[in-house]
């Protein structure tokens, strides 16, 4: 309320973030001083029914402040007051500023015209806020969140070749809460597309027709990696969680797995048992394969001949890193069903897709899974990427 009071001392005229700084962040530093008047700004628009595109009532100046652009009438209480019919009084006539009351050394204080037209304005705007919020949270809280979109986390470390790094966590993250099957969780090939755009949170999640998104960033530094993960309502973009963990290079897939967890937990949706223990269960990878397979990943969802190539030697020495890794052994199958594709031309099928399906014969270690797959299954799974492949036997026994 503080910051509407601040924008309704000046209609129209603008508030720089320096002075909105001064007068209620304070203590504050840059980062949380931005965080903290960008989620104000938006809980303010969003109780006015306002947007930063089209405003109506708040206007953003970019690199400048804001302004209260709406109409702000003022309402005087003591205009026109009744006076007695015996003491007429001159309207016309004004005490001089510096005449001293008879019998005291004072001088007479002139009256704060404007304290009590923006006390007035700020109740008139207050009593439109408070109901909206009213309402607005408890249809939230009747609704829920359902639907998610992860979008594409920022790459902190300033250096692009850590690029791969930022987008495996996302591929990692989306993983994991698509395990839950009581919530819609947007693919990546469709939240990659906002990498990098500077569209405002509400527009992306009406595009991509979802409750709330997670946005965040990534920091590695040596072997120490950082994760910051929020929780933003898409309807109100408010901000409803936020959390960073930190921990080893090699202890990544256990910090994603407390992400995921920390947002199923706030969304405050049912998990089956599996599910529970899906989030809990931390995985082992070797990290050097570890590595070498989000390298291979980023490579590979570049789709193109030079792309694909450069997948096909990093999948290559994550299996030699750890023969036993399933997704190494996962990505050099696509990646050879990729190589044999008419579009990319870099293998004759004939020699690309034998070399894919001998992939199923590795020794996998499936214990990276929940359970063994069935021949049946595998089919499914391995034909995921645009070629089926059948199995010798349709047995329903796993592979071993």
């Amino acid at each position: 309320m503080k910051l509407l009071e601040i924008l309704l001392e000046r209609p129209g005229e603008v508030v720089t973030r320096e002075e909105l700084r001064s007068r209620v962040w304070a203590d504050e530093s840059f980062g949380d001083f931005d965080q903290a008047v960008n989620i104000a700004i938006a809980k303010l628009r969003s109780a006015l029914g306002d947007s930063a595109e089209s405003p109506r009532f708040i206007e953003t100046l970019p690199k400048r402040g804001y302004r209260f652009i709406a109409e702000v009438s003022v309402v005087d209480l003591d205009a026109h007051p009744k006076r007695p019919e015996s003491a007429p009084v001159d309207p016309l006539a004004r005490v001089p500023e510096n005449k001293v009351q008879e019998g005291g050394s004072g001088v007479v204080p002139q009256p704060r015209i404007w304290t009590r037209p923006i006390i007035v304005a700020i109740a008139l705007v207050s009593l439109l806020i408070l109901p909206v919020l009213f309402f607005r949270s408890r249809g939230h809280a009747r609704t829920g969140i359902r639907s998610l979109a992860v979008l594409p986390l920022d790459n902190l470390s300033g250096d692009p070749s850590q690029n791969y790094f930022a987008d495996g966590m996302t591929d990692e993250l989306i993983t994991d809460l698509a395990q839950i099957s009581a919530l819609r969780v947007i693919s990546r090939t469709s939240v990659m597309a906002y990498k990098g755009a500077r569209k405002p949170l509400p527009q992306i999640a009406r595009e991509l027709n979802v409750d709330a998104v997670v946005e965040g960033s990534v920091l590695r530094s040596g072997d120490q990696v950082r994760i910051t993960a929020q929780l933003i309502d898409a309807a109100t973009d408010k901000h409803l969680w936020s959390q960073s963990y930190e921990g080893e290079f090699r202890d990544t897939l256990a910090l994603q797995n407390r992400v995921a967890g920390a947002i199923a937990d706030q969304i405050r949706i049912n998990l089956t048992p599996q599910e529970q223990a899906a989030l809990k269960n931390t995985k082992v990878v070797n990290p050097e394969a570890y590595e070498s397979y989000l390298k291979g990943r980023y490579f590979w969802n570049k789709r193109t001949a030079d792309g694909l190539k450069a997948a096909l030697a990093y999948f290559k020495q994550a299996i030699e890193e750890d023969p036993k890794y399933a997704q190494a052994h996962s990505g050099l199958a696509d990646t050879y069903a990729l190589l044999g594709d008419w579009q990319y031309a870099v293998m004759p099928p004939k020699e690309a897709f034998p070399k894919r399906r001998r992939r199923r014969s590795k020794p996998w270690n499936w214990t990276a899974r929940s359970e063994k797959p069935t021949t049946r299954s595998l089919s499914f799974w391995m034909g995921s990427t645009g070629i089926l492949i059948l199995p010798e036997k349709n047995s329903g026994e796993p592979l071993n």
